[in-house]
């Protein structure tokens, strides 16, 4: 049994805290709300930007999971610190950092994305994920950390709370057969992470060498907006629901007065074409692959999360 660290107590957070209780592995949650300790998992508080207390905390771990999650328009400004102070953690206690990120920091794909896949975002919020990465990298290459990060498409599933995801928000929507309002094009293709899937994925990088120095895609279905509501609303047992892209000038428009709809503005191009991702390199290498496309469903009309 190995202690594992985990910062952030998100979906992400918990459902990886549950796969490593799985596994057999001794958990440790970092949060600044800290919360109730269990057999299973033990609970502390801690802010994520404090470098002293990360690494007290992750003293003697095998790994240090960075599942943060900052306030979606406040990338700029909250992700450095954070991301600063959890490469110094990982580099004073020896501890392997695991990155949960995603796909901003290709901006936009020209093509299905793979980890090798060239970092061209040109957005804010791409940008501070491919200098997160880069300093990361910069640091394991130099010798003075172990690190890997795990990337993944838009989340579904039980565990993401309905405004965590464009899927989980249309369910009560689509309990009253009514109309769904998506984002950008409702035929363009698009990968879907399934919350287990990503534990699993970052589960796998912590406890795994060849895992070390590089980036990882989470094993991900591959499903337009209006086919994966329309199998949702089937699930449902409820008619065929129409699909429909709010306009673009709508969406700037709300924008100005929202700030998370200014930030989906800002990467348009995330759902005006085709935005999938190619996780063969996982599949290979570590055995990983997607749950059934119809199970996600199950699930995630079932709507029961994972609680640790």
């Amino acid at each position: 049994m190995e202690l594992h660290v985990i910062v952030g107590k998100g979906p992400v957070g918990t459902t990886t805290a549950e796969e490593l209780v799985a596994r057999g592995h001794s958990v440790r949650v970092l949060s600044r709300s800290g919360g109730r300790s269990t057999d299973a998992v033990e609970h502390r508080r801690v802010d994520a930007a404090d470098v002293d207390a990360v690494a007290s905390a992750a003293r003697g771990a095998a790994a240090l999971y960075n599942a943060v999650n900052p306030a979606y328009h406040r990338w700029p400004t909250d992700w450095p610190p954070v991301a600063a102070a959890l490469l110094a953690a990982a580099e004073r206690t020896g501890a392997v950092l695991v990155t949960m990120s995603n796909l901003y920091g290709y901006g936009r794909p020209g093509g299905p994305m793979t980890p090798e896949s060239p970092l061209a975002a040109s957005d804010a919020k791409g940008l501070v994920r491919a200098r997160m990465w880069t300093e990361a990298l910069a640091a394991h290459e130099a010798g003075r950390v172990r690190m890997t990060e795990a990337r993944a498409a838009d989340f579904v599933g039980p565990q993401v709370p309905g405004d965590h995801s464009h899927l989980t928000r249309q369910l009560p929507a689509l309990r009253r057969s009514r109309r769904a309002w998506v984002i950008g094009d409702p035929d363009a293709l698009r990968s879907w992470s399934y919350l287990p899937d990503v534990a699993a994925t970052l589960a796998t990088l912590g406890t795994d060498q060849r895992a070390l120095g590089r980036a990882w895609h989470v094993p991900s279905a591959t499903r337009s907006q209006r086919q994966a509501i329309t199998d949702l609303a089937a699930a449902m047992k409820v008619g065929p629901v129409a699909v429909t892209g709010i306009p673009w000038p709508v969406l700037r428009a709300v924008g100005l007065a929202v700030p998370l709809m200014r930030e989906v503005v800002d990467v348009r191009h995330q759902f005006d074409q085709e935005y999938v991702i190619d996780a063969t390199a996982t599949t290979e290498t570590f055995g990983l692959t997607a749950t059934a496309w119809d199970e996600v469903v199950r699930a995630t009309v079932a709507g029961v999360p994972v609680t640790v």
